[in-house]
């Protein structure tokens, strides 16, 4: 490997190190910061979940990998459907609080038009990622990413994943309609999904 080469690896690993380390110093507590206003067309409710209007909303990523259990995914194969993405860690405190929560919902509206894609994050290998899904009774796939390059694929200043846990609803059309920097209750999530479900 010439010198050249070794030192653009080298940067690109500080690169996406140093954006995972921001990640984790405003997640696995309270959730990271959020916020609205300006011209990001967004906004938060009293509950702490961000929200873009129909006619506002930015295109999610394709986000693409294998899963942790080496199977092949694609968000794109989800199109015409509302998907709900959680970024979680088994490490995480609030990831394990909410898993639960989680399951019990894609249980729920599966049948509607729903899908869930877990993006597993930090974990350096797939056996504490299994391990969590074995205990949570997750049924639905995690994409499996370790360094966090998934989460990069989103652009600034859009309802993007900066904190773990994070959640984000994306519509039919693709874009991302609903975002929440916290670990979430039933009653929360299903309040995310109902109002993107409901759109024609």
């Amino acid at each position: 490997m010439s010198a050249r080469r070794a030192r653009s690896r080298t940067a690109l690993l500080a690169v996406t190190s140093a954006a995972v380390a921001a990640l984790t110093l405003s997640a696995c507590g309270s959730g990271g910061t959020s916020g609205g206003g300006g011209d990001t067309n967004f906004v938060t409710g009293s509950n702490g979940i961000d929200t873009a209007a129909h006619g506002k909303r930015a295109t999610a990523p394709e986000l693409s990998g294998q899963t942790i259990d080496g199977k092949q995914l694609s968000t794109a194969d989800y199109k015409g459907k509302v998907l709900v993405i959680n970024v979680w860690g088994s490490w995480c405190p609030p990831c394990r609080a909410e898993a639960k929560n989680f399951q019990t919902v894609y249980e729920d509206v599966k049948g509607q038009g729903v899908e869930f894609v877990g993006i597993n994050t930090r974990d350096t290998s797939t056996t504490p990622a299994k391990a969590f899904e074995k205990e949570f009774g997750v049924s639905y796939p995690s994409l499996y990413d370790p360094t966090g390059k998934q989460m990069l694929r989103f652009d600034k200043g859009t309802l993007n994943p900066q904190a773990i846990p994070s959640t984000l609803v994306i519509d039919r059309q693709g874009r991302i309609a609903a975002r929440a920097l916290m670990p979430l209750g039933e009653d929360t999530l299903r309040s995310m999904i109902k109002p993107v479900l409901a759109e024609k």
